[in-house]
């Protein structure tokens, strides 16, 4: 399979794994309403978004007949801004929540809890694909996925823990500290992501002038 097909293919599956998501975090939300979960839903949400965008802009560029490198640069900064705003979006929204959403009952976090860790599996294996793919043919969309996907990864990692903390002791001050800063550390992770992103397209227009 050449590397352009098995891109495609990545990002396609990638594309099925990632759009039914927010869906089923937000039927998690009907049994427990942790902040990590409502800030998890919304960082998910965004983040299918950003995974379209990247295929249609690397489709786009793939196709050397029809779009010329110029091009294909200006659209790969496009799309790759576009993922890093994404992230920021999705950092500040989960800050706003972990300070002003805190929800006495919590309700029952354990199929949260079991789809972050599949989430957290999953999205560690793009991240290695992509990584992968990467490597073997550089491309700026492809490198962006690579950062894109080590944030989901951590975001789930993270939502997990805080969310385990709530499931073992669902009343208890450290699981509500463990909630807080959950959610806390993973926004502001989203967020230097999303900036470190900009900046780099904004760097490489710079280098051009």
């Amino acid at each position: 399979m050449s590397k352009k097909k098995s891109g495609i293919k990545t990002f396609v599956l990638a594309i099925i794994m990632s759009a039914p998501t927010p869906l089923v975090v937000g039927v998690g939300l009907l049994f427990g309403k942790s902040s990590t979960q409502i800030a998890d839903l919304v960082c998910k949400t965004a983040e299918v978004f950003a995974i379209l965008t990247s295929f249609v802009v690397y489709l786009i560029t793939q196709n050397t007949a029809k779009c010329s490198e110029e091009r294909a640069q200006r659209l790969e900064r496009r799309s790759n801004s576009f993922v890093g705003l994404t992230m920021c979006f999705a950092g500040i929204v989960m800050l706003v929540l972990a300070f002003f959403i805190t929800p006495d009952d919590k309700g029952n976090v354990l199929p949260a809890l079991i789809i972050s860790v599949y989430g957290a599996v999953v999205n560690f294996l793009f991240w290695v694909r992509y990584k992968r793919l990467n490597r073997a043919e550089p491309n700026g969309i492809l490198a962006v996925q690579v950062r894109l996907y080590r944030a989901k990864t951590l975001v789930d990692v993270s939502v997990a823990i805080a969310l385990l903390s709530v499931l073992i002791a669902p009343q208890s001050v450290v699981s509500y500290w463990f909630d807080f800063f959950g959610t806390l550390i993973v926004a502001v992770y989203l967020i230097w992501s999303g900036i470190r992103t900009i900046y780099k397209q904004v760097k490489y227009v710079n280098e051009k002038e």
